[in-house]
């Protein structure tokens, strides 16, 4: 992070490992700075997906999903390696 603070990749990565966490708002933080940089960022937008509908916002998460998988289909097998899923 001291590197490269304002890389959507680098923020991407912490967003995932704060959902990891369970650290959503951190995550959701993360991942608003990284679509920033990177709007079409299909895992920026999953990974944000998730941690708002773990944060109750069911309607933005939904809609997070719904981009994401729009931008990449396979997105969502991505994240089920990982363990994460809706």
């Amino acid at each position: 992070m001291r590197l490269a603070p304002g890389d959507p990749g680098t923020l991407d990565s912490r967003g995932f490992v704060y959902l990891k966490l369970g650290r959503f708002s951190q995550a959701i933080a993360d991942y608003d700075a990284a679509l920033a940089g990177n709007p079409r960022e299909s895992g920026s937008l999953y990974g944000r997906g998730l941690a708002r509908l773990r944060s109750q916002d069911t309607e933005g998460g939904r809609a997070d999903l719904a981009a994401a998988k729009a931008l990449d289909p396979a997105v969502a097998e991505e994240f089920a390696r990982y363990g994460l899923s809706e």
